[in-house]
């Protein structure tokens, strides 16, 4: 097994890119920015669930605090910020294989034996 390098974008460079498509300065896509970021981390903390339509949603996933499994510390009850992209991004960005949880029409829940079906 190989590993895969995945090229990483930094704050300073996505903002660049940002400015660059959208023919602002950088100061006004840094400001944006640092709006969006701080309205979505204020809105999810808060216990909303931010909808982006045709992008994902983000949300609070609460976690119960445990007990380590090796040494005599525990961790704490901790909250951590989720996101689901949307299946239209999805398609987007080409994810393929999603798994259907319907059944096909015509397919019973359990699968039938005909030798005790009588």
């Amino acid at each position: 097994m190989g590993t895969t390098k995945i090229s990483r974008v930094s704050k300073r460079a996505f903002i660049s890119r940002v400015a660059t498509r959208s023919g602002l300065p950088i100061r006004v896509v840094n400001k944006v920015y640092e709006s969006l970021l701080g309205e979505l981390t204020g809105a999810v903390s808060g216990g909303e669930r931010v909808v982006l339509t045709g992008f994902g949603r983000f949300y609070r996933q609460d976690h119960k605090g445990h007990k380590v499994r090796f040494g005599k510390g525990s961790v704490d009850d901790y909250v951590v910020m989720k996101f689901s992209a949307s299946s239209s991004f999805n398609r987007r960005l080409g994810v393929t294989g999603k798994i259907s949880h319907r059944r096909p029409a015509g397919r019973s829940r359990m699968p039938t034996d005909s030798r005790t079906s009588q």
